[in-house]
């Protein structure tokens, strides 16, 4: 009995020979976008000064995860904070240091620290003199997100 293959891009890997006979044909897909090629969005919410952000969700075809790339302009704050219902988040610091507002909270974050967040926790990211690049991955929940205002006050 032939093997099923899996398709990756244009390879395709046989199924491992334990697997014969019982495995099942998956169909693999990929997506590949520079996150620099994704459109910005802080403009359209006037907030280019301070930062970039760009959600590249739908370029990448993802159905449950949502992603953002953004960068805070060294010295500069975000915008808004903001904060979840449902979804908890991840963020990964990809270069630069800052500070980092949870809540009432104020913790110091530097490149490579990942740190959790759970839904209902207000956060808004500073860039020291450097800058800060981060991500933000986690679940996706349409509507699930809350801005808040003057978060730094």
């Amino acid at each position: 009995m032939a093997c099923p293959a899996v398709r990756f891009g244009r390879r395709s890997l046989q199924a491992p020979a334990a697997a014969r006979g019982r495995a099942r044909l998956f169909a693999v897909s990929y997506t590949v976008k520079n996150l620099h090629d994704v459109e910005d969005s802080a403009p359209k919410f006037g907030s280019s000064e301070t930062q970039e952000a760009r959600f590249p969700r739908e370029d990448l075809g993802a159905e449950t995860i949502g992603l953002a790339y953004h960068v805070v302009r060294p010295g500069k704050r975000q915008a808004f904070a903001h904060r979840h219902h449902d979804a908890e988040e991840v963020y990964v610091v990809l270069s630069g240091a800052g500070r980092l507002k949870l809540d009432d909270d104020v913790v110091e974050i530097r490149t490579m620290d990942a740190i959790r967040v759970a839904p209902q926790v207000a956060r808004s990211f500073e860039a020291e003199s450097d800058g800060l690049a981060l991500l933000a991955f986690g679940p996706r929940h349409e509507g699930d997100g809350e801005i808040i205002q003057d978060f730094w006050d």
